[in-house]
């Protein structure tokens, strides 16, 4: 069997390593068109649990992503200058660059050698192929080609957002909104290594167009950016890496697969970043369609079939999480007119995930806190 996989992030890394690990006879190319090196962004967040379903059946992955993980056990929300500590909500945080050179090196174990810096223009440039895998995220080049038959939809949210990172490691996930003379922002800020955090910070498009943010070079979007949240970066300025302004783009695909093409990851379907399960998605996708291969040992279509037919009901539920989320990112300001323990509510149950009850076992001081207050 020949399989060629577009793509040599998280998702198109993970399955090419899965397939060869499990079969040593087949074929697996990997195309990037970055180089080994490059990365967009800066550190990839997981829920506390997220990573458990590698332990699971590949304990040696497991093994190697633990040691470089940032992990909390709370998260904390800043409003009106007040911060709101929520326990019981844990995270863990890699940086996407040391990420990708593990899932590499876990790739070159089973003798899988991808090739970056190798832009595919044509699908025909992958020659006789059994399978073509697009791991090629939102701009995929496989799901571009066949569009009509997977049904592919793009559309985007209105609110801007940049990817900064900064030298202050803070201590958990933090979620910091602050109201200017220009307008709302929000920053999603969390360290990733002993010394780095990401700093993605958000903005309505009313706020985008006052701050003139469209006429800004990325070093001068940052120096407002710090301005703005000057008293939480005390005094470290933002870092730079393809910090450009844009909207989230929602990607949905009604079939996920053309006979010997499938999408997995980014390239198949969005979710908001956050819920911090985009990477998680990828990686279990590759998991999943790996399954079904072994499953249907010679039959593609087969194969593709089960693989949608088992991970879409999962794959939409958790979609569906990140959409409500990300519409209650859209108004972020209007949510701002509660008071911050109210406020802190309204975001921790945006998502439709965390009822009452949930919310009494996951987190029972914020929930006792709450109570009281509203009593």
């Amino acid at each position: 069997m020949r399989v060629a996989i577009l793509g040599a992030g998280p998702a198109g890394l993970y399955l090419a390593y899965l397939i060869k690990r499990r079969d040593p006879s087949v074929e697996v190319r990997v195309f990037e068109q970055n180089s080994a090196h490059a990365t967009f962004g800066f550190g990839v967040v997981f829920s506390d649990r997220a990573l458990e379903f590698l332990n699971e059946d590949d304990p040696e992955t497991y093994a190697a992503i633990v040691p470089h993980l940032e992990s909390w056990t709370d998260i904390t929300v800043v409003h009106r200058g007040e911060r709101v500590q929520i326990d019981g909500i844990g995270f863990a945080a890699i940086g996407r660059l040391a990420l990708l050179r593990l899932l590499q090196a876990r790739a070159r174990s089973v003798g899988v050698e991808p090739t970056f810096r190798h832009p595919v223009a044509d699908l025909n440039e992958l020659g006789e192929v059994d399978l073509i895998v697009g791991a090629d995220g939102v701009n995929s080049l496989v799901r571009r080609t066949y569009a009509a038959a997977f049904g592919a939809t793009t559309t985007y949210l209105t609110n801007r957002f940049a990817w900064f990172g900064t030298s202050k490691p803070f201590e958990t996930l933090t979620q910091t909104f602050r109201r200017t003379a220009l307008g709302n922002f929000n920053a999603h800020h969390y360290r990733y290594g002993p010394a780095m955090s990401t700093f993605l910070v958000e903005v309505t498009e009313a706020t985008f167009n006052a701050a003139g943010f469209d006429r800004l070079s990325e070093g001068d979007s940052a120096v407002l950016c710090a301005r703005v949240f000057a008293n939480d970066l005390d005094g470290h300025s933002l870092v730079l890496n393809h910090s450009v302004w844009r909207r989230f783009t929602i990607v949905r695909n009604a079939r996920w697969w053309h006979d010997r093409h499938v999408l997995i990851g980014d390239a198949l379907h969005t979710a908001h970043f956050s819920i911090g399960s985009g990477t998680r998605l990828a990686m279990e996708d590759a998991i999943a369609l790996d399954r079904s291969l072994a499953a249907h040992p010679g039959d593609v279509a087969a194969a593709l079939a089960a693989f949608e037919t088992a991970r879409r009901p999962i794959v939409e539920k958790l979609v569906e999480a990140a959409t409500t989320s990300g519409a209650w990112y859209e108004n972020f300001g209007d949510h701002m007119a509660l008071e911050p323990l109210a406020f802190a509510m309204s975001y921790l149950t945006r998502s439709g995930r965390i009822d009452p009850e949930r919310l009494r076992r996951v987190s029972p001081e914020f929930a006792e806190r709450y109570a009281r207050r509203s009593g």
